[in-house]
């Protein structure tokens, strides 16, 4: 099953740095075959966070270097884009009464992106 990965698990893979890299690694290492999925959200987080000049002080990068290394992950490793097409206003496919703060919600429409295209949610949240 084909594995969308948030943002943060990306990064735990683009920065050699990151308290997760070695997980993440070993991680994918295991479920390379089964190929993994980006989205907008989650190219534009990790752009967003990675280029961010806060972000690491051994760690500078423009945003054009990694969408050149997002761009070089995917060809290099059976990728897959699934574009934003679920609303979270869609109620075949959310519960509202299920969502309980604002802290869930990239969480649960990844998970619900995942779902409609037949993957699965890879994240460090619990």
């Amino acid at each position: 099953m084909r594995a969308l990965f948030d943002v943060n698990f990306i990064i735990a893979l683009l920065d050699p740095d990151h308290v997760h890299n070695s997980t993440a690694h070993d991680w994918w290492s295991a479920n390379r075959e089964h190929g993994w999925a980006s989205c907008p959200i989650t190219e534009n987080g990790v752009i967003r966070i990675l280029s961010h000049p806060n972000y690491s002080p051994g760690l500078r990068l423009t945003p054009g270097d990694l969408i050149e290394s997002l761009r070089s992950f995917g060809a290099d490793s059976d990728h897959e884009f699934w574009p934003d097409d679920i609303s979270l206003c869609d109620e075949t496919l959310f519960v509202t009464e299920r969502i309980h703060g604002t802290w869930q919600l990239t969480d649960i429409y990844l998970l619900a992106l995942a779902i409609k295209n037949g993957g699965r949610l890879v994240t460090f949240d619990e």
